[in-house]
Protein backbone atom coordinates (compact mmCIF):
# COMPACT_ATOMS: atom_id res chain seq x y z
CA UNK A 1 0.00 0.00 0.00
CA UNK A 2 1.51 3.24 -0.64
CA UNK A 3 2.35 5.75 1.84
CA UNK A 4 0.72 9.14 2.25
CA UNK A 5 1.79 12.65 3.58
CA UNK A 6 -0.91 12.56 6.20
CA UNK A 7 1.11 9.20 7.48
CA UNK A 8 4.20 10.68 7.72
CA UNK A 9 3.56 13.47 9.69
CA UNK A 10 1.70 11.64 11.72
CA UNK A 11 4.47 8.96 12.74
CA UNK A 12 6.82 12.04 13.01
CA UNK A 13 4.26 13.43 15.62
CA UNK A 14 5.84 10.65 17.86
CA UNK A 15 8.77 12.32 17.89
CA UNK A 16 9.64 15.00 21.19
CA UNK A 17 12.50 17.55 21.13
CA UNK A 18 14.71 16.58 23.71
CA UNK A 19 14.41 20.19 24.95
CA UNK A 20 11.54 21.90 23.69
CA UNK A 21 9.19 18.63 25.10
CA UNK A 22 7.25 19.21 22.12
CA UNK A 23 6.76 17.30 19.03
CA UNK A 24 8.03 17.91 15.16
CA UNK A 25 5.30 18.30 13.85
CA UNK A 26 3.70 21.31 16.20
CA UNK A 27 7.30 22.72 16.43
CA UNK A 28 7.17 23.10 12.42
CA UNK A 29 10.62 21.31 12.22
CA UNK A 30 9.13 18.99 9.39
CA UNK A 31 9.36 20.46 5.87
CA UNK A 32 9.16 19.64 2.01
CA UNK A 33 7.33 16.17 2.66
CA UNK A 34 7.77 14.08 -0.42
CA UNK A 35 5.79 11.07 -0.90
CA UNK A 36 5.79 8.52 -4.02
CA UNK A 37 5.10 4.78 -3.36
CA UNK A 38 7.40 3.43 -0.49
CA UNK A 39 10.06 6.68 -0.74
CA UNK A 40 9.52 9.37 1.80
CA UNK A 41 12.02 12.55 1.97
CA UNK A 42 11.78 15.83 3.92
CA UNK A 43 14.05 17.91 5.35
CA UNK A 44 14.52 18.51 9.60
CA UNK A 45 15.02 22.48 10.11
CA UNK A 46 16.71 23.08 13.19
CA UNK A 47 17.69 26.82 14.48
CA UNK A 48 20.99 26.23 14.77
CA UNK A 49 23.64 24.08 14.02
CA UNK A 50 24.10 20.79 16.29
CA UNK A 51 25.78 17.42 14.55
CA UNK A 52 24.26 15.30 17.46
CA UNK A 53 20.81 16.42 17.86
CA UNK A 54 20.40 16.44 14.14
CA UNK A 55 21.78 12.55 14.01
CA UNK A 56 19.90 11.76 16.98
CA UNK A 57 16.36 13.23 15.79
CA UNK A 58 17.23 12.06 12.22
CA UNK A 59 17.55 8.50 13.51
CA UNK A 60 14.37 8.60 15.19
CA UNK A 61 12.70 9.71 12.73
CA UNK A 62 13.43 7.48 10.54
CA UNK A 63 12.74 4.68 13.02
CA UNK A 64 9.30 6.16 13.34
CA UNK A 65 8.04 5.72 9.96
CA UNK A 66 9.31 2.17 9.99
CA UNK A 67 7.34 1.60 13.23
CA UNK A 68 3.88 3.68 12.67
CA UNK A 69 4.16 2.99 8.71
CA UNK A 70 5.85 0.31 6.86
CA UNK A 71 9.28 -1.52 7.39
CA UNK A 72 10.55 -1.37 4.15
CA UNK A 73 10.28 2.86 3.36
CA UNK A 74 12.70 4.29 1.91
CA UNK A 75 13.45 6.92 4.10
CA UNK A 76 15.52 10.21 2.93
CA UNK A 77 15.95 13.08 5.37
CA UNK A 78 17.69 16.12 4.80
CA UNK A 79 18.72 18.49 7.85
CA UNK A 80 18.61 22.28 7.34
CA UNK A 81 19.52 24.96 9.51
CA UNK A 82 16.70 28.35 9.68
CA UNK A 83 18.06 30.46 11.97
CA UNK A 84 14.16 31.95 12.34
CA UNK A 85 12.93 28.93 13.72
CA UNK A 86 14.73 30.10 17.48
CA UNK A 87 12.71 32.97 17.19
CA UNK A 88 9.06 30.46 16.33
CA UNK A 89 10.31 28.36 18.92
CA UNK A 90 10.95 31.12 21.41
CA UNK A 91 7.37 32.37 20.56
CA UNK A 92 6.09 29.50 21.40
CA UNK A 93 7.27 28.42 24.83
CA UNK A 94 4.31 27.50 27.51
CA UNK A 95 4.44 31.32 28.96
CA UNK A 96 3.97 32.75 25.74
CA UNK A 97 0.96 30.08 25.56
CA UNK A 98 -0.35 31.21 29.09
CA UNK A 99 -0.61 34.80 27.71
CA UNK A 100 -2.01 34.26 24.40
CA UNK A 101 -4.84 31.76 26.14
CA UNK A 102 -5.88 35.67 28.12
CA UNK A 103 -7.73 36.42 24.82
CA UNK A 104 -11.78 35.44 26.16
CA UNK A 105 -11.04 33.83 29.33
CA UNK A 106 -13.94 33.77 30.84
CA UNK A 107 -15.36 32.14 27.95
CA UNK A 108 -16.23 28.01 28.29
CA UNK A 109 -17.23 27.54 24.58
CA UNK A 110 -17.13 29.35 21.39
CA UNK A 111 -19.44 28.48 18.35
CA UNK A 112 -18.99 29.88 15.32
CA UNK A 113 -22.29 29.83 13.34
CA UNK A 114 -20.94 29.91 9.14
CA UNK A 115 -22.65 29.94 5.82
CA UNK A 116 -20.80 29.61 2.42
CA UNK A 117 -23.13 32.03 0.72
CA UNK A 118 -24.76 34.93 2.14
CA UNK A 119 -28.96 35.10 2.09
CA UNK A 120 -29.43 31.64 3.79
CA UNK A 121 -30.10 32.52 7.29
CA UNK A 122 -27.11 32.29 8.91
CA UNK A 123 -27.72 35.15 11.25
CA UNK A 124 -31.15 34.42 12.31
CA UNK A 125 -29.80 30.90 12.87
CA UNK A 126 -27.30 32.79 15.09
CA UNK A 127 -29.75 35.04 17.19
CA UNK A 128 -31.99 32.17 17.67
CA UNK A 129 -29.27 29.95 19.05
CA UNK A 130 -28.30 32.36 21.20
CA UNK A 131 -31.96 33.52 22.20
CA UNK A 132 -32.55 29.91 22.63
CA UNK A 133 -29.69 28.71 25.06
CA UNK A 134 -30.46 32.16 27.05
CA UNK A 135 -33.55 31.36 27.49
CA UNK A 136 -32.40 27.84 29.13
CA UNK A 137 -30.28 29.68 31.59
CA UNK A 138 -27.37 29.95 30.33
CA UNK A 139 -24.66 33.02 30.25
CA UNK A 140 -24.47 33.74 26.44
CA UNK A 141 -22.76 36.44 24.16
CA UNK A 142 -23.48 36.96 20.26
CA UNK A 143 -20.61 38.48 18.27
CA UNK A 144 -21.43 39.95 15.00
CA UNK A 145 -18.29 39.25 12.84
CA UNK A 146 -19.62 40.16 9.43
CA UNK A 147 -18.06 43.39 9.56
CA UNK A 148 -19.14 44.97 5.93
CA UNK A 149 -22.74 43.67 6.12
CA UNK A 150 -23.80 43.70 9.81
CA UNK A 151 -27.54 41.62 10.65
CA UNK A 152 -27.47 41.66 14.55
CA UNK A 153 -28.86 45.56 15.56
CA UNK A 154 -31.23 45.47 13.36
CA UNK A 155 -32.32 41.98 14.30
CA UNK A 156 -32.25 43.21 18.25
CA UNK A 157 -33.40 46.50 17.48
CA UNK A 158 -30.64 47.98 19.13
CA UNK A 159 -28.95 51.16 17.19
CA UNK A 160 -27.52 52.87 20.20
CA UNK A 161 -23.35 52.69 20.65
CA UNK A 162 -21.91 51.06 23.57
CA UNK A 163 -20.19 52.51 26.77
CA UNK A 164 -16.54 52.44 26.70
CA UNK A 165 -15.00 51.68 30.28
CA UNK A 166 -11.91 53.73 32.18
CA UNK A 167 -9.87 51.00 31.19
CA UNK A 168 -10.86 51.92 26.95
CA UNK A 169 -12.77 48.15 27.20
CA UNK A 170 -16.49 48.21 25.26
CA UNK A 171 -19.35 47.43 27.23
CA UNK A 172 -21.59 45.13 25.13
CA UNK A 173 -25.23 45.73 24.58
CA UNK A 174 -27.46 43.19 26.85
CA UNK A 175 -30.84 42.12 25.71
CA UNK A 176 -33.01 39.03 26.26
CA UNK A 177 -30.17 37.79 28.32
CA UNK A 178 -27.57 38.20 25.75
CA UNK A 179 -24.40 40.49 25.70
CA UNK A 180 -24.03 41.83 22.14
CA UNK A 181 -21.27 43.12 19.95
CA UNK A 182 -21.51 44.44 16.31
CA UNK A 183 -19.83 47.12 14.08
CA UNK A 184 -23.27 48.37 13.80
CA UNK A 185 -23.26 49.69 17.40
CA UNK A 186 -20.43 51.83 16.00
CA UNK A 187 -21.12 53.27 12.55
CA UNK A 188 -24.02 54.89 11.11
CA UNK A 189 -26.93 52.99 9.70
CA UNK A 190 -25.99 54.58 6.58
CA UNK A 191 -22.23 54.57 6.53
CA UNK A 192 -20.42 51.46 4.26
CA UNK A 193 -17.06 50.39 5.70
CA UNK A 194 -14.99 50.47 2.36
CA UNK A 195 -12.25 48.63 4.38
CA UNK A 196 -9.52 46.51 2.76
CA UNK A 197 -9.15 43.13 4.73
CA UNK A 198 -6.56 43.76 7.10
CA UNK A 199 -8.40 46.85 8.53
CA UNK A 200 -11.61 44.44 8.98
CA UNK A 201 -9.45 41.41 10.30
CA UNK A 202 -8.14 43.99 13.54
CA UNK A 203 -11.76 45.35 14.04
CA UNK A 204 -12.99 41.40 14.70
CA UNK A 205 -9.46 41.05 16.85
CA UNK A 206 -11.00 43.94 19.19
CA UNK A 207 -13.91 42.45 19.22
CA UNK A 208 -12.12 39.86 20.88
CA UNK A 209 -9.57 41.51 23.24
CA UNK A 210 -11.11 45.29 24.00
CA UNK A 211 -14.77 43.83 25.25
CA UNK A 212 -15.77 43.12 28.25
CA UNK A 213 -17.67 39.99 27.69
CA UNK A 214 -17.04 38.46 31.43
CA UNK A 215 -17.72 35.01 32.32
CA UNK A 216 -20.15 33.14 29.83
CA UNK A 217 -20.75 29.69 28.97
CA UNK A 218 -21.44 30.12 25.23
CA UNK A 219 -20.09 32.96 22.70
CA UNK A 220 -21.80 32.46 19.60
CA UNK A 221 -19.72 33.88 16.89
CA UNK A 222 -21.82 35.37 13.30
CA UNK A 223 -19.32 34.95 10.79
CA UNK A 224 -19.41 36.67 7.98
CA UNK A 225 -20.34 34.07 4.34
CA UNK A 226 -17.07 32.39 2.84
CA UNK A 227 -13.90 31.07 3.82
CA UNK A 228 -11.93 34.58 3.71
CA UNK A 229 -9.73 36.79 5.97
CA UNK A 230 -11.91 36.87 9.02
CA UNK A 231 -12.50 33.51 9.28
CA UNK A 232 -9.04 32.53 8.98
CA UNK A 233 -8.66 35.43 11.86
CA UNK A 234 -10.48 33.87 14.40
CA UNK A 235 -9.44 30.10 14.36
CA UNK A 236 -5.84 31.71 14.10
CA UNK A 237 -6.94 33.96 17.64
CA UNK A 238 -9.54 31.66 19.46
CA UNK A 239 -9.89 27.92 19.91
CA UNK A 240 -13.36 27.47 18.56
CA UNK A 241 -14.94 24.81 20.17
CA UNK A 242 -17.19 23.64 16.90
CA UNK A 243 -18.94 25.35 14.16
CA UNK A 244 -22.44 25.43 12.87
CA UNK A 245 -22.97 25.31 8.87
CA UNK A 246 -26.04 26.87 7.82
CA UNK A 247 -27.33 26.46 4.28
CA UNK A 248 -30.87 25.84 2.20
CA UNK A 249 -31.73 23.17 -0.25
CA UNK A 250 -30.43 24.43 -2.99
CA UNK A 251 -27.54 22.95 -4.90
CA UNK A 252 -25.74 26.65 -5.35
CA UNK A 253 -25.69 26.69 -1.51
CA UNK A 254 -24.65 23.66 -0.82
CA UNK A 255 -21.92 23.76 -3.28
CA UNK A 256 -21.17 26.98 -0.91
CA UNK A 257 -21.90 24.74 2.18
CA UNK A 258 -19.72 22.30 1.03
CA UNK A 259 -16.62 24.54 1.34
CA UNK A 260 -17.43 25.44 4.41
CA UNK A 261 -17.14 22.40 5.98
CA UNK A 262 -14.24 21.34 3.94
CA UNK A 263 -12.71 24.68 5.82
CA UNK A 264 -13.24 23.81 9.22
CA UNK A 265 -11.89 20.53 8.95
CA UNK A 266 -8.87 21.53 7.33
CA UNK A 267 -8.32 23.49 10.45
CA UNK A 268 -9.29 21.23 12.82
CA UNK A 269 -12.76 22.83 14.05
CA UNK A 270 -15.22 20.06 14.81
CA UNK A 271 -18.31 20.85 12.74
CA UNK A 272 -21.04 19.98 15.29
CA UNK A 273 -23.62 20.07 12.66
CA UNK A 274 -25.67 21.47 9.61
CA UNK A 275 -29.12 23.59 9.94
CA UNK A 276 -30.75 23.58 6.92
CA UNK A 277 -33.10 26.80 6.70
CA UNK A 278 -35.68 27.19 4.19
CA UNK A 279 -35.82 23.68 4.08
CA UNK A 280 -39.92 23.80 3.16
CA UNK A 281 -43.18 25.62 3.49
CA UNK A 282 -46.28 24.86 5.15
CA UNK A 283 -49.18 27.60 4.25
CA UNK A 284 -50.98 28.28 7.86
CA UNK A 285 -54.29 27.17 6.79
CA UNK A 286 -53.30 24.04 5.58
CA UNK A 287 -50.67 22.62 8.39
CA UNK A 288 -50.51 19.07 6.90
CA UNK A 289 -48.83 20.68 3.62
CA UNK A 290 -45.29 21.00 2.84
CA UNK A 291 -43.70 22.98 0.09
CA UNK A 292 -40.39 22.54 -1.20
CA UNK A 293 -39.82 25.32 -2.88
CA UNK A 294 -35.88 25.00 -2.68
CA UNK A 295 -35.37 21.39 -3.21
CA UNK A 296 -35.79 18.84 -0.82
CA UNK A 297 -33.24 17.01 1.36
CA UNK A 298 -30.61 18.76 0.16
CA UNK A 299 -28.61 19.71 3.30
CA UNK A 300 -29.21 15.53 4.33
CA UNK A 301 -27.48 14.20 1.63
CA UNK A 302 -24.25 16.86 1.74
CA UNK A 303 -24.16 15.82 5.93
CA UNK A 304 -23.66 12.57 5.25
CA UNK A 305 -21.37 13.22 2.47
CA UNK A 306 -19.22 15.33 5.04
CA UNK A 307 -20.16 12.83 7.77
CA UNK A 308 -21.67 15.60 10.14
CA UNK A 309 -25.27 15.47 11.21
CA UNK A 310 -28.44 17.54 10.45
CA UNK A 311 -29.32 19.60 13.82
CA UNK A 312 -32.56 20.70 12.40
CA UNK A 313 -34.91 21.47 9.10
CA UNK A 314 -36.35 25.07 9.64
CA UNK A 315 -39.11 25.80 7.91
CA UNK A 316 -40.30 28.96 6.03
CA UNK A 317 -42.59 30.88 8.37
CA UNK A 318 -43.66 34.72 7.74
CA UNK A 319 -43.44 35.20 11.82
CA UNK A 320 -39.28 33.92 12.02
CA UNK A 321 -38.93 36.86 8.87
CA UNK A 322 -41.03 39.61 10.93
CA UNK A 323 -39.32 38.44 14.19
CA UNK A 324 -36.10 39.00 12.35
CA UNK A 325 -37.19 42.78 10.76
CA UNK A 326 -38.33 43.86 14.64
CA UNK A 327 -35.72 42.72 16.64
CA UNK A 328 -37.68 39.89 18.29
CA UNK A 329 -36.74 36.12 17.85
CA UNK A 330 -39.03 34.04 17.21
CA UNK A 331 -37.91 31.38 19.46
CA UNK A 332 -38.83 34.03 22.39
CA UNK A 333 -42.19 35.33 20.87
CA UNK A 334 -43.75 32.14 19.02
CA UNK A 335 -42.01 29.41 20.26
CA UNK A 336 -44.66 27.25 19.93
CA UNK A 337 -44.74 27.81 15.95
CA UNK A 338 -42.62 25.22 13.55
CA UNK A 339 -39.95 27.33 12.93
CA UNK A 340 -39.22 27.84 16.01
CA UNK A 341 -39.32 24.44 17.45
CA UNK A 342 -36.83 23.65 14.58
CA UNK A 343 -34.33 26.13 15.49
CA UNK A 344 -34.76 25.18 19.78
CA UNK A 345 -34.57 21.56 18.55
CA UNK A 346 -30.88 22.33 16.56
CA UNK A 347 -29.83 24.18 19.84
CA UNK A 348 -30.41 21.02 21.67
CA UNK A 349 -29.00 18.82 18.97
CA UNK A 350 -26.15 21.38 18.89
CA UNK A 351 -25.56 20.76 22.93
CA UNK A 352 -25.58 17.20 22.35
CA UNK A 353 -22.91 17.00 19.93
CA UNK A 354 -20.81 19.36 21.97
CA UNK A 355 -21.11 17.19 24.90
CA UNK A 356 -20.02 14.49 22.34
CA UNK A 357 -17.39 16.62 21.36
CA UNK A 358 -15.91 17.51 24.63
CA UNK A 359 -16.19 13.73 25.73
CA UNK A 360 -14.12 12.18 22.63
CA UNK A 361 -11.79 14.43 21.44
CA UNK A 362 -8.97 16.96 22.61
CA UNK A 363 -9.09 20.66 22.98
CA UNK A 364 -9.40 22.49 19.83
CA UNK A 365 -6.48 24.46 19.60
CA UNK A 366 -5.90 28.07 17.72
CA UNK A 367 -4.90 27.34 13.98
CA UNK A 368 -0.87 28.38 13.32
CA UNK A 369 -1.63 28.73 9.52
CA UNK A 370 1.80 29.66 7.30
CA UNK A 371 1.73 30.00 3.55
CA UNK A 372 4.91 28.97 2.13
CA UNK A 373 5.69 30.58 -1.95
Amino acid sequence: MAINKEQVKSALSQILHPTERRDLISLDMVQDVIVQDKYVSFTLEFPEKDEALEQKLTKKCENAIHKFIDSEAIVDIQTAVNLSKKREMEASKPGQQQQEQEILPGVKNIIAVASGKGGVGKSTVAVNLAATLAKKGHKVGLMDTDVYGPSIPTMFNIHDRPNITTQKKLVPHEKYGIKLVSMGFLVDVDQAMVWRGPMATSAIKQFMTDVEWGELDYLIMDLPPGTGDIQLTIVQTVPLTGAVIVSTPQTVALDDARKGVAMFKKVNVPVLGMVENMAYFTPPDMPDKKYYIFGKGGAAHLAEEMNVPVLAEVPLQQTLREGGDSGKPIVLEDSESPAATALMEATGNMQQQLAIRLKEQSPTKKVDIKFRP
